[in-house]
């Protein structure tokens, strides 16, 4: 039996985030600015070393495997890594394969993602009104994401909307996602917004809505009852009994969840990050290149950086400063 990675507060880490790119089709107001500058492909991972770098994880416990961006479905090839990935599956050894994602590009993949193992799928979308979404996007198209929600959903993928609450933006709107997701069979979590990253003129005090606040507007209207389930996420989970909808709430800033994280993020540069909300991190690609054919070096490395992981994150906007405030892009590590 190989050792599971064990961090320094006795959490066992069996959730891996991995960010296959850092490029995508829409630049979300609170996740990028508008003129990015990507990074040269020679400091990505290329899709074979994405593989041997998550098959290792998959050897060291990691169980379950989410594939984020950027925007992972514009990554040139991309079918390739999860058809790979389905081996682990079929082993037994990976028990979830898994993607967030824009849905922009859903139409084209879903039933290659299915065929790949691949069971559910986080869309993000945070307004169903086409000249918002165009808005908060700056790039994007409603209608191509609608297409590809049902995409998913005709190919047998379980479908999840995440929404980033937004003051002032989508507030109008819960009564309206709320229903357009029951009607749907999805279930929905609702984000609150982080601050990662220089994204120009876009103040995240004002953008910034308490989920508190978003529990108190549905309580107006449904039976709220808290549910116990855990996803292996950092989601807390309600059900509006009038409707049977399951509904997650991520509260990075209102709620520390660090208790139980489980998770770490894997950067398209080989990089580990240990917490979402902190600069910890570690090189894992140098190890990965330099011994391409033993693998011990880089399973020492992943076991060192563990060692790193940090008990909680620093979010914090009271006092009405982002405090805490990460420098890098949501996209560099994938949410």
């Amino acid at each position: 039996m190989i050792a599971p990675l064990i961090d320094p507060f006795a959490r066992a880490i069996t959730y891996l985030r991995v960010s296959v790119t850092d490029r995508c089709d829409f630049r979300c107001v609170y996740c990028m600015s508008e003129n990015m500058t990507f990074l040269p492909k020679r400091d990505l991972l290329t899709l074979e070393e994405l593989d041997r770098m998550c098959s290792t994880f998959i050897g060291l416990g990691v169980q379950k495997l989410r594939i984020t961006g950027g925007e992972p479905l514009v990554r040139r090839g991309i079918m390739t890594f999860f058809d790979g990935m389905r081996r682990h599956l079929d082993a037994g050894t990976l028990k979830e394969l898994t993607l967030t994602t824009n849905g922009s590009q859903l139409e084209k993949y879903a039933n290659d993602l299915y065929a790949a193992g691949v069971r559910r799928v986080n869309v993000s979308l945070d307004t169903l009104d086409e000249a918002k979404f165009a808005e908060v996007t700056r790039w994007g198209r409603l209608p191509q994401v609608l297409r590809g929600i049902d995409a998913a959903q005709a190919a047998g993928l379980r479908v999840k909307i995440n929404a980033v609450a937004l003051k002032g933006f989508n507030e109008p709107e819960l009564a309206q996602i709320t229903q357009w997701c029951a009607e749907r069979d999805m279930d929905l979590t609702w984000i609150e917004v982080m601050p990662m990253g220089d994204i120009g003129n876009e103040d995240r005090i004002d953008q910034y809505w308490s989920l508190k606040d978003v529990r108190a507007k549905y309580a107006e209207h449904y039976t709220v009852t808290d549910l116990a389930e855990n996803t292996g996420g950092p989601a807390r989970y309600v059900r509006l009994e009038e409707t049977g909808q399951k509904i997650g709430f991520i509260t990075p800033l209102s709620h520390n969840f660090c208790e139980s994280c489980n998770r770490v993020r894997l950067t398209c540069t080989g990089e580990i990050y240990l917490c979402l909300g902190q600069e910890d991190k570690a090189d894992l690609r140098a190890p990965l290149r330099a011994h391409p054919d033993d693998n011990a070096p880089l399973e020492e490395a992943i076991r060192a950086a563990i060692n790193l992981k940090p008990k909680g994150h620093d979010f914090d906007y009271s006092r009405q400063t982002a405090g805490g405030q990460m420098p890098r892009h949501m996209s560099h590590t994938g949410g």
